[in-house]
């Protein structure tokens, strides 16, 4: 059986609040060293002309409907076809996106810039919490939450009587760290340099390869089944007059 804490207010007072604000201003700092040391680099043009590419023919996918079958295929021909088409990329000319990364030492700067910017405060910040507060329970969810939950809620707490709703100070920190995305995007804007989840997710592999998203991009648009949808709007609308002028 579960066991029910009486937490006190001076864990409230000097763990969990002092926690949130400190990991909320250190990802302020964070946003504006990261724009300090970024560097000014003009934007490479095909790049920006193949991202401009893919949204055009994802604007086509997401309207194909619309437009008559005709001038669905035309188009389709204008992006997918293998003589000329916007979205084939020859087989030769695939660039790999490491030997590009290498190739430019500005591009392998700033990632060094940006994984530094992660990892020193984030390797500070928990050496802070796991001296100062490890073994607090900092909080308590106001709802029931199942047995998986206990190892991502109560990290350094090796107690199963108690209750998973409880959450322990280092759990409080990771879920601070992954869950402040939306109050930085609220405070910093969207395109802010305080994402850990998506940087983390580009650590795995140097760059990005814009062929791939052509090609992807590509069979999508090689896929997608036509079938004009405004017929159907002028039967939806006949049924709605008729229903109205025989109330």
């Amino acid at each position: 059986m579960a066991e029910d804490l009486v937490l006190d207010t001076a864990i409230r007072d000097w763990v969990l609040i002092p926690l949130s604000v400190v990991m909320v201003l250190i990802g302020v700092l964070r946003y504006f060293v990261s724009k300090l040391m970024r560097s000014d680099q003009v934007p490479d043009l095909k790049i920006v002309k193949e991202g401009q590419v893919i949204i055009r023919a994802r604007n086509l996918r997401a309207a194909a409907n619309f437009i008559p079958a005709k001038s669905f295929r035309a188009r389709r021909h204008y992006y997918s076809n293998e003589e000329n088409g916007l979205l084939h990329v020859p087989k030769g000319q695939a660039q790999n996106p490491q030997a590009q990364m290498f190739s430019d030492p500005n591009m392998a700067m700033d990632m060094m810039k940006k994984n530094l910017s992660m990892i020193i405060p984030q390797t500070l910040t928990f050496a802070w919490v796991n001296f100062f507060f490890s073994g607090f329970v900092a909080a308590k969810i106001p709802f029931p939450l199942t047995q998986r939950f206990r190892a991502m809620l109560q990290n350094g707490i090796d107690l199963s009587t108690v209750d998973v709703s409880y959450v322990s100070s280092r759990s409080w920190y990771f879920l601070n760290l992954f869950g402040l995305r939306g109050l930085f995007s609220l405070i910093l804007g969207e395109d802010n340099a305080t994402d850990d989840t998506q940087r983390m997710m580009q650590m795995g592999g140097f760059g990005f390869d814009p062929t791939r998203s052509l090609g992807a991009e590509k069979d999508n648009l090689d896929i997608v089944q036509h079938e004009w949808a405004l017929p159907k709007f002028e039967q939806r609308a006949e049924s709605v007059l008729k229903k109205l002028v025989q109330k």
